[in-house]
């Protein structure tokens, strides 16, 4: 077996959304060495609370090349969104910047396996994730042929991701390799960034600092799916771990009790993507889980048919 980490990359204002993620980690989670949580320097202090034996909070400029650098805080104002510069490339965001720690995050990880959450994920059932992602094989999710030429995000990233590697042919629907609670292995993933600079003549960091309109996910499995001496270090499967919401329409309580019922044994995480702005004190009643009183249990879905632990109050 390998060694099994998982890694986080997050910031202030999800911070609510990665306390659900870290208490489900805490409650339901075996079988890993060590949670990095990659986060935005001035950030370090606002994570320092989750931090433990098996928790470790990382400032991203350890990770970060040398010749990116935030903007500060006090001038954000010239921008909604977290800005990164650099004299090599125009401004980064911050999305593009956890892009960039998740690879990042899994070239440095001790462990030979790293398992990628994102905050917005939760797990709600016992998972030994050593068993899962540390056996001689890399679990490697793809959706068969979901993406098409006129995708308006996953099409324009495909294309992105093939001027990175490299890739002359590519033919339409193509297969997804985003989801959730993703693994990577090491050794692939600097393959990858090997690649990279091949096809580009760039480090892979600059390379996407350029690019900026990609997918890490689909950089991954297309680098996966193209190679054949990676390939066979993975096992192909189509049967997700998580039970994802990838609208933008939220979800109330008896949503996501619906949507959890539903869960087959299989599935033992949740994401909610943040951008629903789906309740977080909801989904903290539905899993029983609350930073305020870590004495009331999680809840699974092998539960839900306890009708008084989802009694809703009766309107007049």
């Amino acid at each position: 077996m390998h060694s099994v980490a998982l890694l986080t990359a997050s910031y202030a204002k999800d911070i609510e959304r990665f306390s659900l993620l870290s208490e489900s980690i805490d409650a339901w989670l075996t079988g890993y060495t060590r949670h990095y949580v990659l986060v935005n320097d001035e950030d370090v202090p606002l994570f320092a609370r989750f931090a433990s034996d098996k928790r470790v909070i990382v400032p991203a400029s350890r990770y970060l090349p040398k010749w990116l650098f935030a903007l500060p805080p006090a001038l954000q104002f010239i921008s909604k969104r977290r800005v990164w510069l650099s004299l090599l490339s125009s401004p980064v965001h911050g999305w593009h910047i956890q892009q960039i720690l998740k690879i990042a995050g899994v070239l440095n990880a001790p462990e030979q396996r790293v398992c990628i959450l994102d905050s917005d994920n939760l797990f709600f059932r016992e998972f030994d994730v050593g068993q899962y992602a540390g056996a001689e094989t890399t679990p490697l999710f793809v959706t068969r042929e979901a993406i098409g030429a006129d995708h308006p995000l996953h099409g324009l990233w495909l294309r992105t991701v093939d001027q990175l590697l490299g890739i002359k042919e590519r033919s339409f629907p193509a297969d997804d390799y985003v989801g959730n609670a993703l693994v990577w292995d090491k050794d692939t993933a600097r393959a990858m960034t090997d690649a990279i600079k091949s096809a580009t003549g760039l480090s892979w960091a600059l390379a996407l600092c350029r690019k900026k309109k990609f997918s890490e996910y689909l950089l991954y499995g297309n680098f996966v799916a193209t190679s054949p001496e990676h390939l066979a270090r993975h096992r192909i499967t189509e049967d997700s771990i998580a039970v994802s919401h990838w609208d933008d329409t939220p979800l109330d309580r008896p949503a996501i009790e619906a949507m959890m019922r539903t869960a087959s044994p299989e599935r033992v995480a949740l994401c909610i993507q943040s951008y629903s702005s789906t309740s977080i004190d909801d989904i903290r009643d539905v899993f029983r889980l609350s930073s305020r009183d870590r004495r009331s249990p999680s809840l699974a879905p092998d539960h839900m048919d306890d009708a008084a632990a989802f009694e809703t109050p009766k309107t007049r």
